[in-house]
């Protein structure tokens, strides 16, 4: 098949270095992995052929890259936790704290990203109550092979997902696309560095859980 009609979700799995293209891109994987390259090219205002050209210029074994599709349930789900699970754990609190902080040395400028605190708060909450959920209820059944019973969970997880995108995107609207102004203090640039971090991890973790993990439950 062409490249420019598989999904971005597809190609995120199969082609390694897919994923590093697509945040440099702003193009969403995980949430909106449904839609073609061409249609997500589109959106983001990119030539289609471009953009599939850069993709097919990759190595073919880029550093880094795991192909999880080979993998059981058992060792992506242990893979999601340690990973991603784990890591937003830590990753919130901090960035929160260093939000606050930019926030109260730095709220008369025009670049500040007032609110951003309390969005990474509100976030840290849904994500610790969903998180919760997959561990206790939704990773067990599909360890023990209930994949076929855990359609109504999935639902549920995929639609968490979505409000899990609608943050990142308000996110990036509060930080000018986490861009810190020229002459931001070490704080600044250091959440801002932190924040990009996060988005890209929660990116993968989302994609690696609707593409792949929820679809092999049917």
């Amino acid at each position: 098949m062409n490249l420019l009609d598989q999904t971005v979700g597809r190609i995120a799995l199969s082609l390694p270095g897919a994923t590093r293209i697509f945040h440099a891109h702003h193009i969403g994987f995980c949430c909106g992995g449904q839609v073609t390259l061409r249609e997500a090219a589109k959106r983001a205002d990119l030539d289609p052929d471009m953009l599939a050209a850069e993709l097919e210029a990759l190595p073919a074994n880029e550093t880094g890259s795991h192909d999880w599709q080979a993998s059981s349930n058992a060792v992506l789900i242990d893979h999601i936790l340690s990973r991603y699970h784990d890591v937003h754990r830590e990753q919130l609190p901090e960035l929160t704290r260093m939000a606050r902080r930019v926030e109260q040395v730095h709220g008369e400028r025009d670049a500040c990203p007032l609110g951003l605190a309390d969005l990474l708060n509100a976030m840290h909450q849904e994500m610790e109550s969903h998180m919760q959920k997959e561990e206790q209820i939704l990773f067990p059944m599909l360890l023990r092979g209930l994949g076929s019973q855990a359609r109504g969970p999935i639902t549920v997880m995929r639609h968490e997902h979505d409000d899990h995108g609608a943050s990142l995107a308000r996110l990036m609207i509060l930080t000018d696309n986490i861009r810190p102004p020229e002459d931001a203090c070490t704080t600044w640039r250091a959440l801002y560095a932190g924040l990009s971090e996060f988005r890209n991890d929660l990116m993968e973790h989302i994609h690696l859980e609707n593409n792949l993990l929820f679809e092999r439950a049917g």
